[in-house]
């Protein structure tokens, strides 16, 4: 009942489409007309407002026509850079970008993948228990949208979000928290010829708290990293600044706060031993979810997996989503593998194989959801 041909088609429209993080309006006027087309109440929130986005959240419901819970289908709008004059090619079955751009499956795969369930479900007239279609802005780096969202527009308590690697199949039952860290070392200035030992050089104090500090894979839950830092105004002065940017990422809470700990304590310790200074930022940016295999999402993907004869495979991941965030506001939302790889990098594809999978896998979820009764 999927028509892959027209959902290809449709990819390729909407990867050309520039949509980077907070220039998303031209990408949802499109998504709205299209909802509306095919019969959706739609509503654009006040997330942008907030956020410093062109646009807001779009929402579209479905009312259902039997039985069983209201489920909630989301996909961000979104790229990250270099995401803007995307020229998609298909070859071999796959389909990439011309390669000085990424290709935008991350996540307009989900996106496409969503609207082609919608059609087909409104051509054969499918029964279904009612559908809540959420597109957000800026999930690219904070998941600011779903975390302005507009709750009091949603009914739903369980969901999917289709935002992962992965083939169809693939479902994410856990994801971590993450700390974002911010520091500014305050040293001295001085003269770098003249008279350097009056200084006292911030991007050295800087230097010496990172060699300190355990980074990347810490362990088969944890991770950390230092991902920016600046300091100084010339060769000539001794830096009197410098800025760190990092975070810490783990499935155990604990293990995050101890990682955050440790990376705050390097900084004070650097900073006391050079005679410098430093002020430390630190916020929590999303909190971790653990779903059941008994979680109403994780039960259907896993009905519609076996239907299908796919291999069902549960698996955590070290991403956010904004899985997390609805998973934090009491909506059970599992994320799906919808077989995008590569992502971030120019080097981003997808098969067309997957792409039309992915349809088929949603659409026997929806269908699974019927006559259920979930608590």
């Amino acid at each position: 009942m999927v028509n892959a041909k027209r959902m290809v088609e449709e990819f390729l429209e909407l990867v050309q489409i520039d949509s980077v993080s907070g220039k998303e309006r031209q990408i949802a006027d499109l998504l709205k007309e299209k909802l509306t087309v095919l019969g959706l109440e739609v509503f654009e929130d006040g997330a942008g407002r907030k956020v410093g986005s062109d646009t807001g959240n779009i929402i579209g419901r479905m009312p259902g026509s039997g039985s069983g819970p209201v489920l909630m289908l989301c996909s961000h709008m979104d790229t990250v850079e270099p995401g803007r004059g995307i020229k998609p090619r298909i070859e071999g079955g796959v389909i990439r970008s011309a390669g000085d751009t990424v290709l935008g499956a991350d996540d307009k795969a989900g996106i496409v993948t969503i609207l082609e369930v919608l059609r087909v479900i409104r051509e054969q007239s499918i029964s279904h228990s009612g559908l809540e279609v959420v597109f957000t802005i800026w999930e690219e780096g904070g998941l600011f949208g779903a975390k302005n969202l507009d709750y009091d527009l949603l009914s739903a308590r369980a969901g999917f979000v289709l935002d992962s690697d992965g083939p169809p199949g693939t479902i994410i039952t856990r994801a971590p928290s993450q700390d974002r860290i911010g520091a500014t070392i305050k040293g001295r200035a001085a003269h770098a010829g003249i008279n350097p030992e009056d200084g006292i050089n911030a991007i050295q104090v800087a230097s010496h708290a990172i060699a300190q500090m355990k980074l990347g894979r810490i362990d088969h839950e944890t991770t950390s990293n230092i991902g920016i830092i600046k300091g100084g105004k010339a060769t000539n002065i001794v830096p009197d600044s410098a800025t760190l940017d990092g975070e810490t990422r783990s499935l155990d809470a604990w293990k995050r706060e101890a990682q955050t700990a440790a990376i705050c304590g390097a900084l004070r310790e650097a900073a006391g031993k050079f005679g410098a200074g430093v002020d430390i930022f630190t916020e929590t940016q999303y909190h971790d979810f653990n779903l059941s295999k008994g979680s109403p999402p994780i039960r259907l993907a896993i009905e519609a997996a076996c239907k299908l004869g796919l291999a069902a495979s549960l698996e955590k991941t070290g991403g956010g989503s904004d899985a997390n965030i609805l998973n934090s506001r009491g909506i059970a939302t599992a994320v799906l593998g919808i077989g995008m790889k590569k992502v971030h990098t120019t080097e981003e594809y997808i098969t067309l194989k997957d792409l039309s999978e992915n349809a088929v896998y949603l659409l026997e979820i929806v269908k699974s959801a019927r006559g259920k009764a979930f608590s």
